[in-house]
């Protein structure tokens, strides 16, 4: 009888390995559908194989609690929700869900609807009849930040009860509920009672990039893994956030983590001095699909490379990222060799999973001849789902 049981308990072992449960959420941006040419980007090329959960990135909130549906042409005219919801029919494991927030709705809006007890049960409860009447599987919080960008230091009590709120009305009715929180240490601190939240998400999407940007006056790279040797804070990697976020009472099992599917760019004061930490003369010039200075996503990056053959392009073995430049031109970016180291070390650090920024940044036409989404194939390897 003992060998028997002790069998079972083997054979369960086995058959449920933890990289099973491992998670890859893969947000996509709505407005993906006004860039021009090769950058245009539906719900017609998604794989609905690649990622566990697609999340539909934004709705919004108005101040009195009411939902806001930012977009109505790529929201409903074009299906945005009903296209993404339909994907399920191709894959019924596929999660679906829905972004409430992002930068485009103010911290001070969530602020003032979270300090109002009445304002913020209408809000909890329209989010819950619009996950419900649009057939979401759930809900991601991405509230940018609480008591921060004119937020009050109130933000972080009413956080907890918001998403506390969120989980008893989501719960019983089956719904997930995640969300999208700071990787930095300073905002954590202030904005976080990170034991409350991590006990009522399912998981909580942690925004480990945007480490490094034009603010700094130099060269750096948008999200590496480890801190470099040039660095005077340690904190900003993806490893400290992580590592920050467990100290502070995080479910490791729940946190998932970022990868963006985009680089930080600069224009060089100097094209003869491209190192790590070289001087900048400001943000790197607008991507042709992306249209946005200081950024480019990757397909902009790949096809840049691939037609421009005098990119350098530099392996940053100390951050395990890579940089490339191209006469005044740098940009910090993650590539398949990173995506790949990146979605090991969640696998080692016994996390929940990865996620992207956003799924329609990689090389769903493969322009560049590694196939289609290959940060995303790269990352799924080290990820059995």
């Amino acid at each position: 009888m003992a060998t028997l049981a002790l069998f079972s308990i083997l054979l369960l072992a086995f058959s449920s390995p933890i990289q099973a449960q491992k998670k890859i959420v893969c947000y996509i941006s709505s407005w993906s559908v006004y860039r021009p040419n090769n950058g245009f980007f539906n719900t017609s090329f998604v794989d609905p194989n690649l990622c566990t959960h697609l999340v539909y990135a934004f709705i919004g909130g108005h101040p009195n609690g009411s939902i806001m549906i930012r977009d109505p042409n790529a929201d409903i005219r074009l299906g945005g929700f009903a296209k993404l919801n339909k994907l399920r029919e191709a894959n019924p494991k596929l999660v679906t869900m829905v972004s409430v927030g992002g930068s485009g709705m103010s911290s001070t809006t969530f602020s003032s609807i979270c300090n109002d007890e009445a304002v913020r049960a209408t809000f909890v409860n329209n989010l819950f009849d619009f996950v419900v009447n649009y057939k979401f599987n759930g809900l991601d919080v991405d509230w940018e930040y609480p008591t921060q960008k004119g937020g009050i230091p109130a933000d972080k009590a009413n956080y907890v009860l918001f998403i506390q709120e969120l989980r008893a009305k989501f719960g019983p009715a089956g719904l997930l509920l995640s969300a999208a929180v700071s990787s930095s240490a300073y905002i954590t601190s202030k904005a976080y009672d990170v034991p409350s939240i991590s006990a009522a998400l399912d998981f909580i999407n942690l925004m480990t990039y945007d480490f490094h940007g034009v603010r700094d006056n130099k060269t750096g790279q948008n999200s590496p893994l480890y801190a470099s040797s040039i660095d005077t804070d340690k904190r900003y990697n993806a490893n400290a956030a992580v590592q920050n976020w467990i100290k502070l009472g995080a479910d490791r099992t729940k946190l998932i983590l970022g990868i963006p599917l985009y680089g930080r760019t600069y224009t060089l004061l100097s094209p003869s001095k491209a190192e790590l930490g070289a001087a900048i003369n400001g943000p790197g010039s607008p991507g042709s699909w992306s249209r946005q200075a200081g950024v480019l996503i990757y397909n902009e990056i790949c096809s840049s490379m691939k037609s421009q053959t005098d990119w350098t392009q530099v392996w940053d073995d100390e951050q395990a990222v890579p940089y490339a430049y191209r006469s005044d031109q740098w940009v910090g970016y993650d590539n398949v060799k990173s995506v790949g180291i990146k979605s090991k070390y969640a696998l080692d650090q016994g996390l929940g999973g990865v996620l992207v920024w956003s799924l329609d940044m990689d090389d769903f036409r493969n322009l560049c001849g590694a196939g289609k989404f290959p940060l995303l194939t790269a990352l799924k390897a080290n990820l059995v789902v």
